[in-house]
């Protein structure tokens, strides 16, 4: 395929379109809520009403505000600021979404688009994500998809691939925050007859839906990025690990390999280069240590899915022993438009060594739960007062925790703070995956840490001592507290072993472990002391 004739299906996608545009949200959040039965109602009254020419309706991916699903946005061509979101929409309010079209006034409100919660987010990788229909490959070729692949594969070399991503300054958004482009070129300079390129798909974080999102949403942006990724290593195989947990997004992942082999984006001799990339879907058990990237390779491999030391690492010696490149969703999803854009545009975004944007799981005790992409340099209060719209109920914040089990909880006094992958290891706390869950005043935060140590014990693979036996014994000091049994020197004792298992503990699932504990002794010894003062 030639680039006029992937613009000729994005043109077609486009003098297709009618006037007037119904996005059903049909992401798993609102499909929980009956939105298949809210998309098909619509469908059905504007057939009654022979409306066909003018109004078409569309599931697209997550919308974002998940606490109002079912979510459905008319989106009006013509007159784009006549566009309107209705919330918690049911079937029968089907024939009144219809009726509002022609300015009728019906009862239904609709919600605010220009509210913080939309206004202040800066969609990069959500930026198709409750726009286009995830199942047809034509609506993200219409959004300019993969257009980057073509540019990678016949303007630019491999080693300009890589320098473009290295100059963007995007790290990797799976946890640890190592400089992409960095370890893109590491594994380009390894010289063997084959290598790897892996998805990590395996989200495992409580509270945590950022990469189920993409997937469900937009899956051929991370399609493309793994494509341009295998282009600028050497790798003809890839492989995405996804937890059977997300069916959706696995069914929607093997929609989109289709489509994609059938137009020539995946497979031989990809827009009639010499490159062939073929990728195939690798269903994990739901073991929370296969997030980990040495248990991960081991479990493609068919082997019971436990780390193994490091060094070598993935990229020297990976997946079958061959030099591995393992990115996580939401760093495949950036990568497309970095190449159409530039590493310069995506540079300008973020702050400091933090570039580009990251996509939020809000949740807890707030009052706009869902899915955020905000600038790196967001700070904690405006991501929980502004767009988050605070507490419900005249509540209080008290804390938040980013970062999931590996990560921190940080003190409503410390909310001013930048959200950067430096600033949050200054608090206690790890930027992680995009997970974030905020506490009220009403949380006992010896009762979070007890919750995390819990998830961490039952998780752990038991292949190293500190962790298999080091979780459980934190877990019995933190149950011992929380039940007011406790004594002063527990605490001494809860953090001597928490340093233990952090740094003794073979992966990254131990190492972490203790952040909970750390955090929470750091910023709320006092709830601690209440419990063992008298002991």
């Amino acid at each position: 395929m030639e680039l006029n004739e992937l613009l000729e299906i994005a043109e077609k996608e486009l003098s297709e379109r009618k006037s007037v545009e119904i996005r059903c949200c049909t992401a798993a959040a609102c499909l929980s809520s009956d939105s298949q039965a809210v998309k098909d109602h619509l469908a059905a009254v504007i057939k009654a009403e022979n409306l066909q020419d003018t109004v078409q309706v569309t599931g697209v991916g997550c919308m974002r505000l998940c606490c109002q699903g079912p979510l459905v946005q008319v989106e009006n061509w013509a007159n784009p600021l006549e566009s309107k979101l209705y919330e918690k929409v049911t079937p029968v309010n089907a024939p009144e979404i219809i009726r509002g079209l022609n300015g009728e006034v019906t009862s239904l409100q609709a919600g605010d688009l220009n509210q913080p919660f939309f206004s202040r987010q800066l969609p990069i990788v959500l930026e198709n994500s409750g726009k286009i229909d995830p199942e047809r490959i034509q609506a993200y070729i219409g959004a300019k998809g993969y257009q980057a692949l073509y540019q990678v594969l016949r303007e630019m070399k491999p080693t300009e691939v890589v320098e473009t991503i290295t100059k963007s300054g995007l790290r990797g958004r799976g946890g640890a925050g190592y400089p992409t482009g960095l370890k893109w070129g590491t594994v380009a300079k390894s010289h063997t007859e084959k290598k790897f390129v892996i998805c990590n798909a395996d989200e495992g974080d409580p509270g945590a839906f950022m990469d189920r999102s993409v997937l469900e949403s937009d899956p051929h942006r991370v399609l493309e990025g793994m494509a341009i990724a295998a282009y600028a290593i050497g790798a003809n195989q890839g492989y995405i690990y996804v937890r059977a947990e997300y069916p959706l997004a696995i069914k929607r992942l093997e929609i989109a390999i289709r489509q994609a082999q059938h137009l020539g984006f995946l497979g031989s001799q990809i827009f009639d280069s010499p490159f062939d990339f073929k990728v195939e879907i690798r269903i994990g058990a739901g073991a929370y240590v296969c997030g980990e990237e040495t248990a991960l390779m081991a479990s493609i491999e068919g082997k019971r899915g436990v780390p193994h030391p490091r060094p070598p690492y993935p990229a020297e010696s990976g997946l079958w022993g061959y030099p591995t490149l393992i990115n996580n969703v939401e760093t495949f999803a950036n990568i497309a438009p970095i190449i159409r854009k530039g590493a310069e545009w995506f540079a300008s975004i973020g702050i400091n060594k933090s570039k580009g944007t990251k996509v939020f799981a809000l949740a807890g005790k707030i009052r706009n739960t869902g899915l955020i992409e905000v600038p790196m340099g967001t700070s904690l209060q405006e991501i929980v007062e502004d767009m988050g719209g605070g507490v419900p109920d005249g509540g209080i914040a008290k804390a938040v925790q980013t970062g999931g089990p590996s990560g921190g909880c940080i003190p409503a006094s410390a909310f001013a703070t930048p959200v950067d992958y430096e600033s949050l290891t200054a608090l206690g706390s790890i930027m992680g995956s995009g997970g974030m869950i905020v506490m009220d005043q009403t949380t006992n935060m010896v009762d979070v840490a007890r919750f995390f140590m819990e998830f961490c014990m039952d998780e752990s693979c038991g292949k190293c001592i500190p962790c298999r036996v080091g979780t459980v014994q934190l877990y019995g000091l933190l149950t011992k507290i929380t039940k007011g049994e406790g004594s002063l020197a527990d605490l001494d004792l809860l953090e001597e072993l928490s340093d233990m298992v952090k740094n003794t503990s073979l992966c990254g699932l131990g190492q972490s472990a203790p952040n909970p504990v750390f955090s929470t002794l750091r910023y709320f010894r006092d709830e601690y002391l209440q419990l063992v003062i008298g002991h």
